[in-house]
């Protein structure tokens, strides 16, 4: 096959699709399929209405001798791949990771919907941006001969859009190997990490729950006085994140460490005695996946993907979005009941291994060979 990816974000940017259109360039030719990639990034530093049409000349320019059309999101890069293929009458694929329109609602327009409920209103229920949004993306992925998603749950979102099943293929996200990481003791030296540690990470932006998180912080401290909890992520929410600490006089027990690079991540993930995700909304974490194959032990949510990759009870402990009295019980189990922690983080080691490159890139490549037939 002659595949042209057509992606928001590529390599030196960092981010889900700039690593999943890197995976797709580097191991579909070892396939025997030709790869070209055209990114948004190429063209982002110019003013809008300037880029987004350029970009569009670029991916239909680069199409014309390909087979396939695959686009990395339905917004971005979904119209002008779709222009792309209709051009040159070639095939089309979108690969689908969110809703962009209850994303942006969310961060921008005052959309204070969970997802579930958003996809069931009436678009007329949401702001003109919002509607927009929302009519593109509908659009872009009905056009497509398959779309890609990375978990059941997104599969169901999906099709609440209108989008027939049939034409939904389930591929989950690989990650990369966890290799190199020293182990707890020297990783809580080199960090300077004291006492029972508590890690969060993820963009500050409404949905992902850290102001909840930080009034369970008070609670969690009555019981188990020297825990702390540090943050990393940036986003919208960072200055009022910040100024909460204060207010609730956690300057002692709450850090925001801002942006951090993978590998010192994961130094924070192997040294914590907790990671906790109190997120109203996941496609399929990567994070989740990486914290799995470290070992630490994992509080989350029971929403969106997040039931695919945890079994309450068995690889990890599962609690209602933003039920404050549930988070603070399962912080503070996993942070006292060490051996029954234990058990759950290596029946998570030996699911998450079958989250490999060579399974997503050979499920990747099934699905295309399909859309072209």
């Amino acid at each position: 096959m002659k595949i042209l990816i057509a992606t928001p974000l590529y390599p030196p940017e960092i981010g889900g699709p700039a690593t999943y259109a890197e995976t797709l360039a580097k191991e579909l030719p070892r396939c025997g399929d030709e790869v070209a990639v055209v990114s948004y990034g190429m063209v982002r530093h110019l003013p809008k209405l300037v880029s987004y049409p350029l970009y569009t000349l670029k991916v239909i320019w680069g199409a014309r001798r390909t087979d396939l059309v695959l686009a990395l999101d339905p917004m971005h890069t979904g119209l002008s791949g779709w222009l792309a293929s209709v051009v040159w009458r070639k095939k089309f694929v979108v690969r689908i990771v969110g809703d962009y329109a209850w994303e942006q609602g969310s961060q921008r327009f005052g959309v204070r919907d969970t997802l579930d409920e958003f996809v069931k209103k009436p678009t007329s229920a949401f702001p003109m941006p919002v509607r927009l949004f929302r009519h593109v993306q509908v659009f872009v992925a009905s056009r497509a001969e398959i779309i890609i998603v990375p978990s059941k749950y997104l599969e169901h979102i999906v099709e609440v859009w209108g989008v027939a099943s049939k034409k939904v293929a389930v591929v989950y996200n690989a990650f990369s190997e966890v290799g190199g990481v020293p182990n707890k003791k020297e990783c809580r030296r080199e960090l300077g990490l004291s006492g029972r540690v508590i890690l969060s990470a993820g963009r500050l932006v409404p949905w992902k729950g850290f102001e909840v998180l930080l009034h369970v912080m008070n609670g969690v401290l009555k019981k188990v006085p020297d825990a702390k909890l540090y943050i990393a992520g940036s986003g919208t929410l960072r200055f009022s994140l910040a100024n909460q600490i204060t207010t609730l006089r956690l300057e002692d027990h709450a850090l925001m460490l801002g942006n951090v690079d993978r590998e010192k991540l994961m130094r924070y993930i192997r040294a914590a005695d907790c990671f906790v995700l109190n997120t109203g909304y996941e496609g399929l974490s990567h994070q989740l996946l990486e914290v799995l194959a470290v070992g630490t032990p994992i509080v989350t949510t029971r929403v969106g993907g997040n039931p695919e990759l945890i079994e309450h009870g068995v690889s990890g402990t599962l609690v209602s979005y933003n039920d404050r009295v549930a988070l603070e019980e399962a912080i503070e189990g996993a942070l006292r009941d060490r051996d029954r922690v234990e058990g759950m983080t290596e029946k998570g080691r030996k699911f998450v291994a079958s989250f490999t490159v060579e399974r997503m890139v050979r499920e990747t490549k099934a699905v295309l060979q399909q859309a072209i037939k």
